[in-house]
């Protein structure tokens, strides 16, 4: 049942919008007053959509003219056109004739203009992101489409674009050596190659995917390779020190006796990988999954590991000492022989 409006009072105060099912296109707009409510009957100048008559609103003291077509064509199925469909008993200010919609209004003329021509301006994005706000408030589902289309584009263009392509790389890597050191690799695909030795010391390597790569004793130094894949990848002797891995996945990759220290690791997977004899000085693994991994021997001092997940790993013999491990999930870790010295447990 759809619900009437509460007649709008001299005295000032406001009301609240909501939305009722997109799917019937109703709604209903509550006063909340002092005194007794009475109802206005919406005004013939407002019935039928093909009127032109002008239409008076007041957004959150912001207020603004236009027509009955503008609010209802381009975007039949929102709430404003719900809401002008003819079908609801409307409030109007007694003395302006206006329609009050408790909203912020800062935005709204980008609306009208967008219900008139369908053209979302050029703003920025934080912005566009209070522009989508009001959409989705007013359930203006192609202006809402539009704002999420920019906002990703932008995103994209904003991403760097890798200098190389993986054909690129395919010729360097015919050569002794190969130092790819600074490169902009973001993004490509160098699955499967043989990478062995290649130096990708401070190079941007953002969701690069290194699966099944050969990459043993090659130079990550100070690298930024967040999001990369090594999914089992061959990463024996690699270095990858002060290099950021937030939120790669290492999983069954061969890191045996690789150099890790100070590498921000924060939301990596190391699911059943090999990382015996490896060097995690200084490493940030908070977060980090460790499941299942083979750390027999590895060096852990000074590490961060904040919520890591530790099950069923082989931590024998490895070097814990002083190590905070009160936040860590230990159950079913093999510690036999580690060093615990000064461990917090």
């Amino acid at each position: 049942n759809r619900k009437n409006l509460l007649d709008y009072p001299k005295t000032k105060t406001s009301f609240s919008l909501f939305p009722f099912s997109l799917i019937s296109n109703s709604c209903f707009i509550s006063i909340f007053t002092t005194g007794v409510p009475t109802f206005l009957p919406l005004t013939s100048s407002m019935k039928g959509v093909s009127d032109p008559s002008l239409i008076r609103l007041n957004i959150g003291g912001k207020k603004f003219r236009t027509t009955l077509d503008t609010l209802t064509l381009r975007e039949p199925d929102s709430m404003l056109a719900a809401m002008f469909s003819g079908r609801h008993t409307l409030c109007q200010d007694p003395e302006e004739g206006s329609i009050f919609l408790d909203r912020d209004g800062k935005h709204f003329r980008h609306i009208l203009n967008w219900l008139r021509d369908g053209i979302v301006p050029f703003l920025s994005d934080f912005d566009l992101l209070e522009l989508l706000r009001e959409a989705e408030y007013y359930q203006l589902l192609g202006l809402m489409d539009r704002i999420r289309d920019l906002l990703s584009n932008r995103k994209e263009d904003e991403e760097p674009q890798s200098e190389l392509k993986r054909v690129d790389i395919i010729k360097c890597i015919q050569s002794e050596k190969v130092r790819l050191r600074g490169v902009n690799l973001c993004g490509l695909d160098l699955s499967k190659l043989d990478l062995s030795y290649v130096d990708f010391s401070y190079a941007s390597l953002k969701n690069v995917f290194f699966s099944r790569a050969n990459l043993q004793c090659a130079k990550f130094r100070d690298a930024d390779a967040e999001g990369s894949i090594f999914h089992n990848a061959t990463l024996r002797e690699c270095e990858f020190t002060g290099a950021n891995l937030r939120g790669a996945l290492l999983a069954a990759a061969n890191l045996q006796s690789a150099n890790l220290q100070d590498a921000c690791l924060v939301d990596c997977s190391f699911c059943g990988a090999d990382l015996r004899s490896a060097h995690l000085q200084g490493a940030d693994l908070t977060n980090a999954n460790l499941e299942g991994a083979n750390l027999e021997g590895a060096n852990l001092k000074g590490a961060k590991l904040l919520n890591a997940n530790l099950r069923s790993a082989n931590l024998q013999r490895a070097y814990l000492r002083y190590v905070n491990l009160r936040d860590t999930q230990l159950e079913g870790a093999r510690l036999d022989g580690a060093n615990l010295l000064g461990a917090i447990r």
